[in-house]
């Protein structure tokens, strides 16, 4: 049986793990397991930390690492990956295309505790172009066994642009985008629908991939190969005409008992957010919502962990499960580490952001012990609660008050000191 079977037989297991982490009734994970509303990706041949995803849970982070044909750097992997779960990453995505993929993918699993996820048709492309061929040259073989390669590896979860069929690039084909598409997958099967003149492999045999997402317990990551990648291009028909293809893709996982997610844009203004989540809830039937951001701007590159972390907070309080972090190196290179540090952090902050105004028991405790914290100037236990003590203790430091158990921005002038001494 599969997770989701299991679910529905009310064999728990896993679900008592998932369930102590969040903090919440292990029924409450099975219910929405059984149903599709939660997932909790697990290859046994990883065999990660259990974590539940999904309707009425914390929000969780995900950092993308990954190696390029210009910087194929393993140790320097090994270190993104390290930081990213040192800073509070609950998920860690391997996007490698230079080097040699499969060895960096199975040195990070052997060393990553958490889910783990890839986009194998990224391998597939990348064989390719390493035979002397074009990307839109891989075969149907190609492709089937890259994501097998990746399972049999143990990879808890994959991206699969299975919306991305002739229907929904002949919608694209009429739409007035500024930019076509920014997914790299959605590009690959893209190109190869239009050079072959075929139907996407993954949509045609949609069948045998939840044959192999049973046999290894992948939990399948409906890509968003149309996400939009300029706030001008949001929610447009292309996006829309792929949604409803996923919404139908995600009914089938159901059937066959087979965990999936959906994944999101992409560029987005402040005030679209909530509506995309709200029909993209609709069209899957609560499905866990895994999106990139959003980026609420086009016009920040070099802060684009920022732009990503506001539209993160407002898509948590919407309704999204799981954000993909965004670095301040996004749409300009290769992240490194420190920018991955940077990207898990902002993203935290959107996500602490998004339980809060959910009214999340744990979150809205953090915050309470946070400002107890404060009142009673006890800095040693601010640190501890800050999602990035390091960087709150470098600041402390920078500029030493006088007075030690003030800052250095009032000094003896401290509101808190002094009306507590006022009231005592």
């Amino acid at each position: 049986m599969t997770l989701m079977e299991s679910a529905r037989k009310g064999v728990f297991d896993l679900l008592e793990k998932a369930a102590l982490t969040e903090g919440t009734d292990p029924e409450f994970i099975r219910k929405g397991l059984a149903s599709g509303r939660i997932v909790i990706p697990h290859n046994p041949i990883h065999s990660p930390d259990p974590l539940a995803i999904g309707k009425g849970l914390r929000v969780k982070v995900n950092a993308n690492i990954g190696t390029s044909k210009d910087h194929m750097d393993i140790p320097e992997e090994m270190d993104k990956a390290r930081v990213a779960l040192e800073y509070g990453a609950d998920a860690i995505m391997d996007l490698s295309i230079g080097g040699d993929t499969r060895e960096i993918r199975r040195t990070l699993l052997k060393e990553v505790p958490v889910i783990f996820g890839s986009v194998p048709v990224y391998e597939a492309g990348i064989a390719s172009l390493n035979r002397g061929e074009r990307i839109v040259d891989m075969t149907e073989d190609d492709i089937w066994n890259s994501i097998e390669d990746h399972a049999k590896d143990g990879v808890d979860f994959v991206v699969v642009h299975a919306g991305v069929n002739r229907q929904s690039v002949g919608r694209l084909k009429l739409q007035d985008r500024i930019i076509n598409m920014v997914s790299r997958g959605g590009s690959f099967h893209t190109a190869w629908i239009e050079h072959n003149d075929q139907e996407n492999p993954l949509y045609e045999n949609f069948d045998y991939l939840l044959e192999l997402a049973r046999k290894y317990e992948l939990t399948l990551s409906l890509g968003d190969g149309f996400r939009s990648g300029s706030t001008h291009d949001a929610n447009d028909r292309a996006m829309m005409q792929e949604l409803i293809t996923i919404g139908e893709l995600v009914q089938r996982c159901r059937d066959a008992g087979v965990q999936s997610m959906v994944e999101g844009p992409g560029h987005v203004p402040l005030n679209q957010i909530a509506s995309n989540v709200q029909v993209m809830k609709s069209v899957t039937k609560e499905a866990p919502y895994y999106v990139l951001g959003p980026l609420v701007t086009d016009i920040a590159p070099g802060y684009d962990h920022i732009t990503g972390a506001i539209g993160g907070a407002i898509a948590g309080h919407a309704g999204v499960d799981f954000l993909c972090y965004v670095t301040p190196s996004e749409h300009l290179c290769l992240p490194n580490v420190d920018d991955v540090r940077r990207g898990v952090v902002t993203s935290r902050i959107a996500a602490h952001a998004a339980d809060l105004a959910n009214g999340l028991p744990s979150a809205i405790q953090k915050d309470y012990d946070m400002s107890k914290a404060r009142n009673e100037l006890d800095w040693e236990k601010m640190f501890s609660i800050a999602l990035d003590p390091v960087e709150a203790r470098r600041y402390r430091q920078s500029r030493k008050p006088t007075e030690s158990d003030v800052c250095s921005m009032c000094g003896e002038a401290c509101a808190i000191r002094l009306v507590n001494k006022s009231l005592e």
